[in-house]
């Protein structure tokens, strides 16, 4: 794997765990995909530092978990904008 692959995998989840971004946010402000940022946490950084990855998963987890209710606010936004 190239090095600046590693870096930016390193620092996706490192991110992550700072900010409790959620992947499409994380994608955003690396300019990458959401496939990309994926792949970043479950494989790339599984292989340098399992640790890492297992914070990372937690915070993912929780974002998966409220994914629901932030779509649920962005519809209400929607809404109450159109009127």
């Amino acid at each position: 794997m190239k090095t600046y692959i590693e870096e930016r995998a390193i620092e996706v989840a490192e991110f992550i765990i700072s900010s409790k971004a959620t992947v499409r946010e994380t994608a955003k402000r690396f300019g990458v995909s959401k496939s990309t940022v994926h792949k970043d946490i479950t494989d790339r950084v599984e292989k340098l530092n399992p640790q890492l990855a297992k914070d990372v998963r937690k915070v993912l987890e929780i974002n998966k978990a409220e994914r629901h209710i932030r779509g649920g606010l962005a519809t209400r936004e929607k809404y109450l904008h159109k009127h």
